[in-house]
């Protein structure tokens, strides 16, 4: 198994075959579908039902259309198109019912149900972002200065449907797979200590520094860090109801991370979305063999060294100066019980102070608010967190997610820096 090269250079037709119309699977959904008594704890705690009074909430999506398509003859309702995948119901509800694997299977069958048309290509481009990146990033000065350009920012808008509010994110200039590659691959540090690092496809193309620096903060702690063929977590999959398209890439993951956790590695993950995916929708999704084996091995990266290594010793002997940070925890951590994660971790980390902005949703959701029509409902949902950042007057922001990251920069000019980047300024020399 090769770690140092892109993987959808040899796999892009068998990644991404010609198929108009996906085919929703039936999926048995995990224990307490029945068990909703309507509290309507999952509305009140949905960010697009508290600023879009058309949205019927996440009880409306989740189990009251499940009984009504599983009873009726009933096509699943438009609105399921306006939910942004936060997932925060599933957090919210008392009962354990499985909103989020409702919501996912119903915006796949409602894709089925619709067929073709420019929403349907444009919800499929944004959905395999991986196929996009790895073109952009074969010529990435040529392509960052395209799509920076007016026309093209009017073309997508009127066309496809992209709003052309936000700038494109830039490719970088070299991948992290290309660094990996140069640099040699894995160094052996210890060989009781392996983790294997699940990057995605953001990290590789557009911010590969956030992917470097897992590597040098996971060496410097004596650990043998793979980096092995992967394709995307499916996360942007999910949300746009490209079930296949999530299949495959779900099925590529397992098969390749399920022989490293045999081995005896980790799985280690720079953002939350896809230590989400790998840890709860592959489990709730999908049945291939290795699934439940690579969930209870995932982590996301900075709580792995809290649960294996003394990071807050390490901290406490290290200093930085680097001001204070408006800290936004991502909806993905949060559901993964990390919300206050990076608070606690840099709290005795001199030069350093993180302020957390609150716990409401950035608004942006992955692919959700790059969508001409929910642009607005996203910089609504966020406005909340705008003006909490902007009472943290360094100009500085900290998050795991780089779609997060994308709208706090958007909503309010200041830089973002992911944790890990931090943990490198103050454990490598």
């Amino acid at each position: 198994m090769s770690d140092a090269t892109d993987p959808t250079d040899d796999a892009f037709d068998d990644e991404y075959p010609v198929q108009v119309f996906p085919e929703a699977e039936e999926m048995d959904l995990r224990p307490g579908t029945d068990n909703c008594y309507k509290c309507s704890s999952c509305d009140t705690s949905c960010p697009v039902a508290e600023v879009d009074d058309t949205f019927p909430g996440p009880k409306f999506q989740g189990p009251e259309q499940w009984r009504l398509t599983r009873k009726e003859d009933a096509e699943v309702d438009p609105s399921i198109k306006q939910c942004s995948n936060c997932m925060r119901c599933d957090s919210a509800c008392p009962s354990g019912v499985p909103l989020t694997q409702m919501h996912n299977t119903a915006r796949a069958k409602y894709v089925e149900q619709q067929g073709f048309s420019l929403g349907y290509l444009r919800d499929r481009i944004l959905a395999n972002y991986g196929t996009l990146a790895r073109l952009g990033s074969a010529m990435p000065r040529v392509t960052n200065f395209v799509m920076g350009l007016g026309v093209t920012k009017l073309f997508n808008e009127r066309v496809l449907g992209i709003t052309s509010e936000r700038e494109f994110p830039a490719f970088a200039t070299e991948t992290f797979r290309e660094w990996w590659a140069d640099r040699g691959g894995a160094r052996v540090v210890d060989e009781e200590k392996r983790v294997a690092y699940f990057h995605g496809d953001y990290a590789n193309y557009n911010t590969p520094e956030v992917a470097k620096a897992l590597v040098r903060v996971f060496e410097a702690f004596g650990y043998e860090v793979t980096v092995p063929d992967q394709r995307c977590s499916g996360t942007p999959m999910f949300a746009n109801g490209m079930m296949d398209d999530a299949r495959r890439s779900a099925k590529f993951n397992v098969e390749t991370f399920r022989e490293l956790v045999e081995e005896g590695y980790d799985v280690v993950c720079s953002c939350t979305s896809c230590s989400m995916a790998l840890r709860t929708e592959y489990p709730e999704l999908f049945d291939f063999e290795g699934t439940d084996a690579v969930a209870d091995h995932t982590y996301d990266a900075v709580e792995y060294l809290r649960i294996h290594e003394d990071l807050a010793g390490a901290l406490g002997a290290s200093s930085v100066d680097l001001g204070e940070f408006a800290y936004h925890a991502p909806c993905h951590a949060r559901n993964q019980g990390l919300a206050n994660q990076s608070r606690e971790v840099f709290a005795d980390l001199e030069g350093v102070e993180v302020t957390d902005v609150g716990d409401s949703c950035s608004g942006i959701s992955g692919t959700y608010g790059w969508k001409e029509e929910h642009y607005d409902t996203s910089m609504a949902i966020g406005e909340e967190m705008f003006e909490h950042m902007e009472g943290v007057p360094s100009g500085e922001g900290m998050t795991e997610c780089p779609t997060c990251a994308m709208q706090m920069e958007h909503g309010t000019g200041y830089d973002i820096s992911h944790p890990l980047e931090v943990l490198e300024a103050a454990l490598v020399d």
